[in-house]
Parts: C-alpha cells; sequence; structure tokens
C-alpha cells in the first residue's frame, strides 16, 4: 500500500467489549458502510439496526434525540438545525393545501410569519385568537375541520399561561392534532398532557452558553412517523458536534432551570414592587392572572420576566443601555442575563389592534434571568429604573 493511499484508510481502532467511554464518542462522519449491498439494503429499509449517512440519522445526534424524548415523556424525537427550523418543518410536514390551522396572537413572531405568509402561499388557511378565549377556540374548531392547533405556553413574550388539558380536549374533540412550542417551560416539564406533537428550541436550555443553535420535534413514534421522510428532505438536520455539546449541556440542564427560574421570580418580585414598572408578569408570582393554573402545570416556572416600564418607549431604550450585567440581544435560557428592549419587541405585523390583544405596549420588555448573583441583578436594574425614570439627557 503506497502512502497516498495508506493516509485515506487508516487503520481502525475497535474497542474491547468490556471497554466502554463514559461519553459517547463524536460521531464526526457522514457515511457508513456494510459488508454486504445486502445489508445496506436492508438498512435502507428499516429491517435492521445502523447508520448510512448523516442527513438520515447519526449516532451523536441520535443520542440527543432519545435523552430528549425520555425528559418530555415521549416516544421519539427529530432534532433539526434551529428551533425555526423545527417549527417550520413541523408545520409543512402535518398540513397541506386546503388544511386550516388555528394559532394566536400571544406567540413567537416567527411562527406566526410562517403560518400567515409561507403556509398561505401553498393553500394553507388560518386563524389567529386569544390564547384566553377557549370559547373563541371551541366556536372556531365547531365552525370549520381544522388540522392543527399550534400554540405556546408561557407564550413569547409575554408568559401568558395557555389552559393546556382544555385546548388539548377541545382539539381532540373535534379531530384537530395538538402542537406545543414548550421551550420556554423546558424539557421536564407538560409531558402529562396529550399534546401530539412538542417543538423546541434546543438554542435556550440544552448547554445555557449561547454557544449551539438547534430545534426539535418530540412525538410517540407513530406520531412522529408522519414527520420523518420530510425532516430528511428538508436536509437542516443538526450536526454531531452541536448535538454533542448538547448532549454534555444536558447534565446540568436542571440545576440551571431550577437556580434560574428560582432567581427569577426573586427579581419579579422585586420588580413588582418598583415605582418605575407597571406591570410585570411571570408566572411564578401570586399576582399572575393564571397564578394557580401555572401551578397545577409547572414545576418550575421559567427564567423570562415581561415588564412594562412607567418610561415608555425610550424610556425603555435608556433602561436597556444603562444596563451593566443584562446583554442587550435576542433569545434566553443562557446562564448569562439578557434584555430586549422596546425597540426589539415590537411586532411589525401587527395592527394596533392585535398588538393590544397580544399585550405588548411601548414599554414592553423582556428581561432573561441568568446565574448571576441575585442581588447584583437587582441593584443593576435599580439603577437602569432610576435613569430610564429621569428623561433624556439626565
Amino acid at each position: 500500500m503506497k502512502d497516498e493511499t495508506r493516509i485515506n484508510h487508516p487503520p481502525n481502532i475497535e474497542l474491547p467489549a468490556d471497554n466502554h467511554p463514559l461519553n459517547l464518542p463524536v460521531f464526526q462522519n457522514v457515511k457508513w458502510e456494510t459488508d454486504s449491498i445486502e445489508e445496506g439494503l436492508r438498512l435502507l429499509r428499516g429491517e435492521r439496526a445502523g447508520f448510512f449517512y448523516s442527513r438520515i440519522s447519526n449516532p451523536t445526534v441520535r443520542q440527543l434525540e432519545l435523552l430528549l424524548a425520555d425528559l418530555q415523556g415521549r416516544e421519539d424525537c427529530l432534532a433539526s438545525a434551529s428551533g425555526v427550523n423545527a417549527v417550520t418543518q413541523t408545520l409543512f410536514g402535518l398540513t397541506e393545501a386546503r388544511n386550516h390551522v388555528i394559532f394566536f396572537v400571544e406567540g413567537y413572531g416567527p411562527t406566526r410569519q410562517i403560518i400567515r405568509k409561507m403556509l398561505t402561499r401553498f393553500g394553507v388557511t388560518h386563524s389567529m385568537l386569544s390564547i384566553d378565549d377557549l370559547e373563541g377556540l371551541e366556536n372556531e374548531l365547531a365552525s370549520r375541520r381544522t388540522k392543527l392547533v399550534f400554540f405556546e405556553s408561557p407564550t413569547n413574550p409575554v408568559n401568558k399561561i395557555a389552559d393546556i388539558a382544555s385546548i388539548t380536549r377541545l382539539a381532540q374533540t373535534h379531530g384537530a392534532l395538538t402542537v406545543l412550542d414548550n421551550t420556554a417551560a423546558g424539557f421536564h416539564q407538560h409531558g402529562e398532557f396529550p399534546v401530539d406533537f412538542f417543538v423546541h428550541s434546543l438554542t435556550k436550555f440544552t448547554t445555557g452558553a449561547g454557544d449551539v443553535m438547534g430545534g426539535a420535534v418530540i412525538a410517540d413514534r407513530a406520531r412522529l412517523d408522519l414527520l420523518r421522510a420530510d425532516y430528511r428532505l428538508f436536509g437542516a438536520q443538526l450536526d454531531p458536534l452541536s448535538a454533542s455539546l448538547m448532549v454534555r449541556g444536558m447534565k446540568t440542564y436542571f440545576v440551571r432551570y431550577r437556580a434560574q427560574s428560582a432567581a427569577a421570580l426573586a427579581v419579579a418580585r422585586f420588580l413588582e414592587q418598583h415605582p418605575g414598572c407597571t406591570k410585570v408578569r411571570y408566572p411564578g408570582l401570586e399576582s399572575s392572572p393564571k397564578h394557580a393554573l401555572a401551578r397545577q402545570q409547572m414545576r418550575d416556572f421559567g427564567t423570562v420576566i415581561c415588564v412594562d416600564l412607567k418610561a415608555g418607549y425610550e424610556g425603555g431604550r435608556r433602561f436597556a443601555e444603562a444596563l451593566q450585567l443584562f446583554a442587550r440581544t435576542p433569545s434566553f435560557g443562557s446562564t448569562e442575563s439578557l434584555v430586549m428592549p422596546p425597540q426589539m419587541m415590537q411586532p411589525k405585523d401587527f395592527s394596533a389592534e392585535q398588538l393590544r390583544a397580544a399585550e405588548i405596549g411601548e414599554g414592553t420588555v423582556r428581561l432573561s434571568v441568568g446565574l448571576e448573583n441575585v442581588e447584583d441583578l437587582k441593584a443593576d436594574l435599580a439603577r437602569a429604573l432610576e435613569i430610564a425614570a429621569a428623561g433624556p439627557g439626565a
């Protein structure tokens, strides 16, 4: 064997059967072969276990998928390149022309745009309601055949709590599927409800470091088989290195999520008493309109706080720019605290009436609480609120 050949066929290393690595190796690999073509064909037909091409499946990614499915209380999971991709592929995989989708004004902007713009181009109709309007949901489901109901809890950005039991019951009664964007609640909550599909942005809580991007849809295997072929054809699979970082990061998931949730509750209580805040929306607050429902549905209330500032739109700018411990950037769930000012929060596709229904005001700010010392965060917020209230040039 000449050197040019040797370097393309390096020695294979096989571990003894009783010699196991504690962490699964990163299979930074695209292709696998079998000892015969017939075995390769059996693999492609699903008649045997194994791997063929990483766009179809990869061992490192598969470990993450099975871990997340188990946490969510379902059988299987498909990981993808981003949270928005998981939403998009799920919506496209479950709908076709002349189907109808119901979603809610309180929700993630890109999801709304996918439904209102992209699905509409392919003949899928939609209705947009308020997550609080269960009577309207029942009437809409009764008046027209609906393929699926897409919702969030807590909603992004204003932290409304959906009545998951009622929404799933109404959908089942009228033959509609349910898709819950469970990103804010995390992988360990809401699995006891009969939701058909959970979608997650893995960018938030898997590592907590804001260093990888990914998405996932989680369901029982028969449900997920409705999406599997389309997922492969979209070609937006999660890469193995990101998956390995997520598996590693998930080892501290509960420590991070619970500590950040406790800190968020302490910060929310502090803000609720501050005269610079007109409204503080956090499910763990006893003053929250759906606090009792949140306590029934959730074990931890999450890391996101939504605040309405008395200083309004420009006051929100001053507030965000005065903060020293909160990075002015999107997303949530990372170990550092983040802020989204009104200038980054206002939906561009909403009418004034829809903005009121969504409860996003001119002074609405979203905070994501990290793992800093709570007293340091309170001091930083208090100083920024003073600057916001003082007005321009103060």
